[in-house]
């Protein structure tokens, strides 16, 4: 108010001016939401929608007495968690796995050889091409002298189909749908080929070893890539047991899933990854943009997963309870300790904040959360794709002796 600080203006005056019913609504709609957040702290309420609130005393004068009345999470029974069989992708390297990290790096030092003869999938074919719609020439598909890879498929089938069987000196003619699916009119292409060549890849020599990495023979080669593939299967056979356990607890909840708490799961998931994409620089829409989804798609998306991460959690809720799994106060604390660390923080501190916020119950459920789950994975069958066992040491990460420096395939 003029001639008055703000918040220095006399309780009468401001009363006279703005009515006392005004000032209280004010200060109710100020004040409610902390009033509301306590007691769902108090009373250990595990919400998931916002509340309904209807003030039942105190209005207009004397003390405030209001009812909420929110959604909380749902408590379920399941069974057969004490059994599950979870099919993963073997961690062992084979002999195949091998060869194709070999003839990787061998791609990588290949040569072109001219060849008189019709190409094949792999080949390399230098063509002119042209793709029109209606007659008009479309952006991006009009090129002379173009080095195309036959099988890649990298702009329509149709031209890999029509380049397989082809040789030099021959023109080829045909339509492909537009691999937009808002365009209605075909592609019209007319394709020449003016040379064959085929990739000529180097023998798995010593010579070559010493030319393509840090290593002086192939069989040293050899063996620091099947340590760096035991590396690399062990860890997506790790992260596919968890992910493969949690869609077999996802579906032994047979319960309905409340829009609430599909809207709860949905929002968080959208918040986390909004946060990734800040802390690389990339806005949420920029990246919608980039992957090319639209707002309806990825809301899609979103309920899709929300409803799988749902079913695994209240799956692992309920056998937490089944079968007495809690977190300890030292487990806790232990817990705390590293968050402190993490934000320079004395840990009496972080713990009084997380108490007041109710974040203390979170933290303490989502290990216990993480305690089920892992109680789960221990009595798992684990089987690789052809139902053979699979050793779990095997998806511990190994110790190897690698090189101080990468090598060039890296």
């Amino acid at each position: 108010m003029p001639g008055f600080r703000p918040g220095k203006v006399p309780r009468k005056l401001l009363e006279k001016q703005l009515g006392p019913a005004m000032a209280r609504e004010e200060a109710l709609r100020v004040a409610m939401p902390g009033y509301y957040s306590k007691a769902v702290v108090e009373n250990d309420i595990d919400v998931i929608a916002a509340p309904e609130i209807e003030i039942t005393a105190g209005q207009e004068e004397g003390d405030v007495v209001f009812d909420a009345v929110v959604e909380v999470r749902p408590v379920i029974s399941i069974s057969g968690h004490d059994g599950l069989r979870v099919e993963i992708v073997s961690p062992l390297v084979s002999d195949e796995d091998l060869e194709n990290r070999l003839d990787s790096i061998r791609r990588q030092h290949s040569t072109l050889d001219a060849v008189e003869r019709a190409a094949v999938d792999g080949d390399h074919v230098t063509i002119d091409i042209e793709g029109t719609i209606n007659g008009e020439a479309v952006p991006g598909l009009t090129a002379e002298d173009y080095d195309y890879v036959v099988g890649s498929k990298a702009v329509v089938a149709e031209i890999d189909e029509n380049l397989a069987g082809a040789s030099a000196g021959d023109t080829l003619e045909f339509s492909a749908e537009h691999p937009d699916d808002s365009q209605d009119d075909p592609i019209d292409f007319v394709i020449t080929v003016k040379e064959v060549q085929e990739q000529v890849l180097p023998e798995p020599t010593d010579a070559f070893a010493a030319e393509a990495s840090e290593f002086e023979t192939i069989e040293e080669l050899r063996d620091d890539l099947v340590h760096r593939l035991e590396d690399t299967k062990r860890q997506q056979a790790s992260q596919q047991f968890e992910e493969k356990t949690g869609e077999a607890l996802a579906a032994l909840v047979t319960d309905e899933l409340s829009e609430a708490l599909l809207e709860d799961e949905m929002e968080n998931r959208a918040q986390e990854l909004a946060m990734r994409l800040q802390a690389q620089g990339i806005q949420l829409d920029q990246y919608l943009e980039i992957t090319g989804t639209t707002p309806e798609m990825f809301r899609d998306q979103l309920r899709e997963q929300a409803e799988t991460s749902a079913r695994v959690d209240l799956a692992l809720r309920a056998i937490a309870d089944a079968e007495s799994i809690e977190v300890t106060d030292e487990e806790l604390d232990e817990e705390l300790t590293t968050l402190a660390g993490q934000l320079d923080q004395p840990l009496s501190e972080i713990r009084e904040q997380l108490a007041q916020t109710g974040r203390l119950k979170a933290i303490r459920s989502d290990m216990r959360i993480r305690s089920a789950l892992q109680w789960v994975m221990d009595r798992a069958e684990l089987v690789d794709e052809d139902g053979i066992p699979i050793d779990r040491d095997l998806l511990e990460h190994p110790e190897h002796d690698h090189a101080d420096h990468e090598s060039e395939e890296e």
